[in-house]
């Protein structure tokens, strides 16, 4: 849960369990005056109860929710509204720019939208612990593997070979997208956003912005949008 003063944000804080606790006392400590909820899963009862109890307006964002963006998904019914929210974050941080987005979370995404406001989609892919996870579960020795340790250029050993195997192919994945993307846009921009650490070639690194926010970012704009009185 994030709280924004205008555009930027001011305060964020974690829910135990993912059951909105604290939901209360955190609204009524930055008295909100509207909210928006987006979700990739069904909420609970509980959950449902928690929005239920503040006394502001709440926008629920589903796919029928109006965007500033020009979404060309072919099925926007099943876009998660985390990965559209991603690329109108970012969209709102560079407007009139190329712009590829990768969120490296549970899953790694990979979304483009053009610099007219066009999104055209993206692609999905197996993120940090998914990876070490299978490894682990669709084999019959491979040991789960912590994230945490050395990364050699070859494993010495299992299980750096694992751990190099996982954090090095995320980094190579990666980095092919950025290359292929900027053949089709030169002047591509690229944000990286999500809660795994991954270290990039410098070439790489110099044309990353690294904005931990940009999902909550896009559905404050999505709020702004669909609330024009409240600008």
């Amino acid at each position: 849960m994030v709280a924004f003063r205008g555009d930027e944000p001011i305060c964020e804080i974690r829910a135990e369990g993912g059951e909105l606790s604290g939901l209360d006392e955190f609204v009524a400590k930055h008295n909100f005056s509207r909210g928006i909820v987006g979700t990739v899963r069904d909420l609970k009862p509980c959950e449902e109860d928690a929005l239920a109890r503040l006394q502001i307006p709440i926008l629920r964002f589903t796919p029928d929710t109006p965007v500033p963006i020009t979404n060309r998904y072919r099925t926007p019914e099943t876009l998660g509204s985390d990965r559209l929210a991603a690329v109108i974050g970012a969209s709102s941080l560079k407007p009139g720019k190329d712009l590829l987005i990768i969120d490296a979370g549970t899953c790694i995404t990979y979304e483009v939208i053009d610099a007219r406001g066009n999104y055209w989609g993206g692609n999905i892919a197996p993120g940090m612990q998914m990876r070490l996870r299978a490894l682990h579960e669709f084999t019959a020795r491979l040991p789960l593997v912590e994230a945490e340790g050395e990364v050699p250029g070859m494993g010495y050993n299992t299980e750096t070979a694992i751990r190099s195997g996982v954090l090095r192919g995320m980094k190579y994945e990666i980095e092919g997208y950025i290359k292929s993307m900027r053949s089709k846009f030169p002047n591509l921009l690229v944000f990286l956003t999500g809660g795994n650490h991954i270290s990039f070639d410098t070439n790489i690194k110099n044309i990353i912005f690294s904005d931990k926010y940009i999902v909550p970012r896009g559905l404050n704009k999505i709020l702004d949008y669909n609330t024009p009185d409240a600008q």
